[in-house]
């Protein structure tokens, strides 16, 4: 993936990844608010390998500040431990309801952006329009 010339240097040693859909399998989608299903299948393996070269953010709107508590702990706090019993925590540098800037996002709603025809063409495809 080429870098451009004048990115910030986060934009060359982060990797963003969405965390419901992507990390966690989010079966319910928000369901009470809570981390509650298993980790996506190949998710340890992914982290620990891209970790090695790259500092991993989580981003997730589940850690918004306007996000209801649960339990009395925010979106974030409720990823954090997830992660930690996930033991998925040593690959992450810091979870976030900002999409940080980065080399790349993994995002399971993610469309990739080359051109607009291209990215029109894909929305219909993916039955968005």
């Amino acid at each position: 993936m080429k870098i451009r010339k004048h990115s910030y240097p986060d934009e060359t040693y982060q990797i963003g990844i969405d965390f419901d859909g992507v990390i966690h399998k989010n079966s319910k989608g928000f369901y009470d608010g809570t981390v509650y299903d298993e980790p996506v299948i190949g998710a340890m393996e992914s982290l620990k390998e891209i970790s090695k070269n790259y500092d991993i953010i989580i981003y997730s709107a589940k850690a918004r500040k306007d996000r209801m508590l649960i339990n009395g702990k925010t979106g974030k706090e409720l990823i954090e431990e997830w992660l930690v019993k996930q033991d998925l925590m040593k690959y992450v540098k810091e979870v976030t309801s900002e999409k940080p800037r980065a080399v790349c996002y993994i995002d399971d709603k993610g469309v990739e952006f080359k051109d607009w025809a291209s990215c029109m063409d894909l929305l219909r495809t993916k039955g968005v329009l």
